[in-house]
């Protein structure tokens, strides 16, 4: 295994090299300045919390990560300043040394809160003159503001202010594209706090669980193992695999049913998205066959990714949306799907055939991202959705998600009775696929 897809603790230790934050400090802000110089931007802006983070290495906690209220600016020559309400800003102050040296950057400044404030109580205008002093007292003012996203009436001030305003996203996302050695890192413990939420998953499921039970077992796991968030647990089973809702319900399980499950979290920043499909009880031949067929073409993709590769050539692999029931690709999106993963989940590159064969991107060493598939059973009830998470290697990937996926998995089974006595089924008769290496399809 190489060292940069390897887990350690998790703890700062003197005898062992783990993560380096300061390393991945440094390391993120110089990729991010060196897109900034590529493109024709004085400055870029941002308010979404991954773009921030990605910046200034800040966080206030997932509470405010719907409120736009905080931003944070990086010019073509200065260092990042950070805009926070009054108790954050003085956290960073006095915690946060490398918004400290000089001037301090790391200051108090709130937006709109998504219109909460009163308009005529002048916020925007506020938001604007800050950003617009910084610009002329970098001798920036007539060079474009990249901006990632942003509330109307700041919009809108910027403008007022003499501030041409363009599309900043993608300097943000090409310079997270490659991702470093600390944050593969991060993003390979991710994945494997999941591991084992899957593995307390298997054991738990079974006829007479709710969905919503599922949900509060992963969460309860994920967070005692040192998750900042958990995103969210999608869990499916039954009818409602097909078609898929994408959200859990109080849905009581019962014996025979497909199951579902999506996880999403954060560990120090870094995400998860990582599907595992399961039977619950016993496996039907449909749903076997559906469970068949989208782990071939998960294991196709894997096959063909390596630096130089095309998210064209991998999606050339993967069913087109009429082969699978739906009209188009449009309305299959999300399905047979690939994408980035990092401080958020979906991130560059975009694998769909949606948009990936006009506009292919090319595959490079250190990108890591998730690819997703999906099948519906024949008996129009059940389907199979499988995700794997790989990082682009010099000579292919490797996969970083590792609960048993390469067959279908039965969960939950018990001792069923027949007329002519009890048959033990799984767990009693063949207890042997409870462990890792033993666990087969049914």
């Amino acid at each position: 295994m190489s060292s940069a897809t390897a887990t350690s603790g998790t703890m700062a230790v003197d005898w062992e090299q783990r993560v380096d934050f300061d390393r991945l400090r440094h390391a993120r802000l110089d990729r991010l300045r060196a897109q900034l110089e590529r493109s024709e931007l004085g400055a870029v802006l941002a308010f979404d919390f991954s773009n921030i983070r990605y910046m200034t290495a800040t966080h206030i906690g997932t509470w405010a990560m719907d409120k736009l209220i905080r931003f944070s600016l990086l010019t073509r020559t200065g260092k990042p300043i950070s805009w926070d309400f009054g108790s954050a800003a003085r956290h960073h102050q006095l915690h946060n040394p490398w918004l400290m040296d000089g001037e301090p950057r790391a200051r108090a400044g709130i937006s709109t809160l998504r219109g909460a404030f009163h308009p005529d109580a002048g916020i925007a205008r506020e938001v604007a003159a800050k950003i617009k002093r910084e610009l002329d007292a970098q001798g920036l003012s007539g060079e474009p503001l990249g901006i990632d996203v942003v509330e109307p009436p700041v919009l809108f001030a910027l403008q007022e202010a003499g501030i041409r305003v363009v599309d900043g996203q993608q300097v943000f996302m090409e310079a997270r594209r490659i991702k470093t050695p600390d944050e593969i890192t991060l993003l390979t413990h991710s994945a494997a706090m999941v591991d084992a939420a899957y593995e307390d998953l298997y054991e738990f499921l079974r006829p007479g669980v709710r969905e919503n039970e599922t949900v509060g077992l992963v969460a309860k796991k994920l967070y005692d193992l040192g998750s900042e968030y958990v995103e969210g647990v999608n869990a499916i089973s039954g009818e409602r695999c097909s078609p898929h809702p994408h959200v859990y319900s109080d849905r009581l399980i019962r014996p025979g049913d497909p199951a579902f499950f999506d996880i999403l979290h954060s560990f120090n920043g870094y995400r998860t998205c990582y599907y595992r499909t399961f039977a619950v009880g016993s496996a039907s031949v449909a749903q076997r066959d559906a469970y068949t067929r989208s782990r071939e073409y998960m294991d196709r993709a894997i096959a063909a990714v390596k630096p130089g590769v095309t998210t064209a050539d991998i999606v050339r692999l993967w069913p087109t949306a009429q082969e699978f029931g739906f009209a188009d690709e449009e309305a299959a999106f999300g399905l047979q799907y690939g994408h980035g993963v990092g401080l958020s989940i979906w991130e560059k590159p975009i694998f769909s055939r949606l948009v990936s064969l006009e506009h292919p991107e090319t595959i490079a060493e250190g990108m890591v991202f998730a690819l997703e598939t999906y099948w519906p059973s024949a008996d129009g009830v059940g389907a199979a959705r499988i995700e794997e998470e790989v990082v682009v290697t010099a000579d292919g990937c490797e996969v970083i998600t590792k609960f048993p996926a390469e067959q279908l998995l039965v969960a939950g089974g018990r001792r069923y009775y027949s007329v002519d006595g009890p048959m033990n089924l799984l767990r009693e008769s063949q207890s042997h696929l409870n462990t890792p290496a033993g666990r087969g399809e049914q």
